[in-house]
């Protein structure tokens, strides 16, 4: 895979809007504010790319512009790093735009930038592993770096430092605190904390056990099983398989899938059909581990679980559970396709590879 480069200060970092247009909005002038400021004291500039604040209508409406802006970011030289502002629904509109562009195909391949954000972003995440880039399942703008508390959530921002280090290696850990969602994201909740809950139950193995290493791959489950199935738009299984974008048979072997449900809060019968399905492909047999997101607000935290239990019952895939990631707060990164180890046993995560290349510096020492 190819790897970005970490971030140092003074890096621009685009911002871009790839589904749901709410940055623009004027109710989200706020968090648009806070983001900022918050990038800024992280050493880095902002850039706003051209359609990023345009309106929910204009940008459900043109799908292309939300992949020009893409497409500009990782064109321009002096952007280093992508976030995306928030999630949404239809993002794999973007994908025959940009799969059929030489241009943007090269520019990743040879101008590689860190790609972060959750939810229906999976489409853009799984688009560019395609193109064989190392991307982040991790945090986006509005819900991550606007964070209305006077400061990030401790682990969220642990994790999104990890953007500016050259590691070896590093272990993903339970978070002792998980929060609630926010019934409003209005002004009025400027500088208020979340309600934080101790969290309870740590990591869980609910199937298998054992260590295993394989390459993390995954994202929303609902994202996935749209995909798969068409369930939300009809004509996305077709554009999914004329790219090529899913893992061969072979590929899927060596991965760790990861799965979460959004903040719909999905019912533990959809969930089951949603993983039934992906059981249907072959999937959840060929993987070698699954590790499984936190459910938002733990609502129907148990009845999810014993919906992997049932599912996974006559698999020896081995499943992990309430991992802090996706939407679930707080959240850490995962980066796609780096060699991960997975512990059963003792409930363990290690990310067993650098995420990124190393720098130059590094290069001549070696």
């Amino acid at each position: 895979m190819i790897k970005p480069e970490p971030l140092k200060k003074g890096d621009k970092i685009a911002i871009v809007s790839l589904s749901k247009g709410l940055l623009g909005m004027p109710f989200c002038k706020h968090e648009l504010e806070i983001g900022i400021k918050r990038l800024q004291e992280f050493g880095l500039e902002p850039v706003i790319m051209p359609n990023a604040l345009k309106d929910l209508k204009y940008l459900e409406e043109h799908p292309e512009q939300r992949a020009a802006d893409l497409k500009q970011a990782f064109i321009d030289p002096s952007i280093k790093a992508i976030i995306t502002a928030i999630g949404g629904d239809d993002t794999y509109k973007l994908i025959p735009y940009l799969m059929e562009d030489q241009e943007f195909k090269e520019a990743v391949r040879k101008q590689p930038k860190i790609f972060t954000g959750f939810s229906d972003t999976t489409n853009n995440h799984l688009m560019l592993n395609k193109l064989g880039l190392s991307t982040f399942y991790g945090p986006c703008l509005l819900i991550d770096l606007a964070e209305l508390d006077i400061k990030m959530l401790p682990y969220t921002q642990e994790y999104f430092k990890k953007f500016f280090k050259e590691e070896d290696s590093f272990e993903i850990t339970s978070s002792p605190t998980w929060y609630s969602d926010r019934e409003s994201y209005d002004v009025s909740e400027l500088g208020k904390p979340r309600i934080a809950h101790k969290e309870t139950h740590g990591f869980e193995t609910l199937n298998g056990k054992g260590i295993v290493t394989g390459k993390l791959y995954g994202g929303c489950i609902e994202s996935i099983y749209d995909a798969l199935t068409g369930a939300k738009y009809e004509e996305e299984p077709s554009v999914y398989k004329k790219y090529q974008i899913f893992p061969t048979k072979e590929e899927w072997q060596e991965k760790i899938l990861f799965l979460e449900t959004s903040e719909e809060r999905p019912t533990k019968e959809l969930l089951e059909t949603m993983l039934i399905e992906l059981k249907n492909k072959g999937i959840l047999s060929l993987v070698k581990g699954i590790i499984v997101g936190k459910p938002v607000d733990e609502v129907y935290y148990e009845e999810y679980k014993e919906v992997y239990k049932k599912i996974f019952a006559d698999l020896t895939t081995p499943v992990m559970y309430n991992i802090n990631f996706g939407h679930s707060v707080p959240r850490c990164i995962l980066p796609y396709d780096a060699e991960t180890i997975v512990d059963y046993d003792n409930k363990k995560i290690i990310v067993n590879e650098p995420i990124f290349n190393r720098s130059k510096k590094e290069k001549i020492k070696k």
